[in-house]
């Protein structure tokens, strides 16, 4: 049973324990104005947070949401559908060209390689895969299943993502016996001949951009024989010409990385 005690009894000062508390209370709320001091906020964003919270708590009126909230969760959703798309485009590319590089390597043939771009990713295909020296035509079975494996991954794409072809060559002029002139003629040439097969395999015309750049943007110096090769090139970029799809197709190319 509690024993009573006189009210003269009592002790005089507060506990130990409540002002311990107190001085605890007075640093977190003094943390929690710092955090506040130092922090920017967009005001249609702290709009749109707390009428979510309000509309979750019912304070709305019949527990409704706040007006632009439909439209922030189908932007959302919409990002997710894209970042998912991609991250699967990429894995399944990147399992096709391990596939062909076991094959190049045992050649002792450049690789192909996929790298990521300012507004998605790029393929690079070295010349020697498809084409003979000089030449334009593609001849080569491994490539063009390759390329018939690049077509059905192009087909899954969002309508805005374009497939952009590049024709690469190193510094040197085509032989006497070329029936290409010069450089511009054979990398055009070869890009073309990339975007025909893409669309015999069943890619959309309009998403196809072919181009050549001749030797004006090498990738490696053409001072070796091993430069030259990597620059006798066709690139394949993944590109989204959407400004307002740009970030977000490039953000989800990223974030498939991590």
């Amino acid at each position: 049973m509690a024993k009573l005690i006189k009210p003269s009894e009592c002790p005089k000062c507060m506990p130990e324990w409540l002002a311990t508390f107190g001085d605890l209370m007075s640093l977190l709320l003094c943390f929690f104005v710092l955090l506040l001091s130092m922090s920017t906020m967009d005001a249609k964003k702290v709009e749109a947070a707390v009428g979510s919270l309000a509309g979750a708590l019912s304070v709305l009126e019949g527990g409704a949401r706040p007006d632009n909230q439909d439209e922030q969760e189908s932007e959302l959703e919409k990002q997710v559908k894209k970042t998912k798309g991609k991250s699967t485009t990429k894995s399944e590319l990147s399992a096709a060209i391990k596939t062909i590089n076991e094959l190049l390597s045992a050649n002792g043939a450049p690789e192909i390689t996929i790298d990521e771009s300012e507004d998605g990713f790029v393929i690079r295909l070295p010349a020697a895969l498809l084409f003979e020296r000089g030449k334009a035509q593609i001849e080569n079975d491994d490539a063009r299943l390759f390329l018939k494996r690049i077509s059905m991954v192009a087909a899954k794409l969002d309508p805005d993502v374009k497939v952009n072809v590049i024709g690469h060559t190193d510094d040197q002029n085509p032989d006497i016996n070329s029936i290409f002139k010069d450089n511009w003629q054979l990398s055009t040439a070869r890009a073309i001949s990339v975007v025909e097969q893409l669309m015999s395999d069943g890619v959309d015309a309009k998403k196809l951009i072919a181009s050549g750049r001749a030797s004006y943007e090498p990738f490696a110096s053409n001072q070796t024989a091993e430069g030259k090769a990597r620059n006798n090139r066709v690139e394949i970029h993944f590109v989204s010409l959407d400004k307002k799809s740009k970030e977000a197709t490039r953000k989800s190319i990223l974030d498939i990385g991590k």
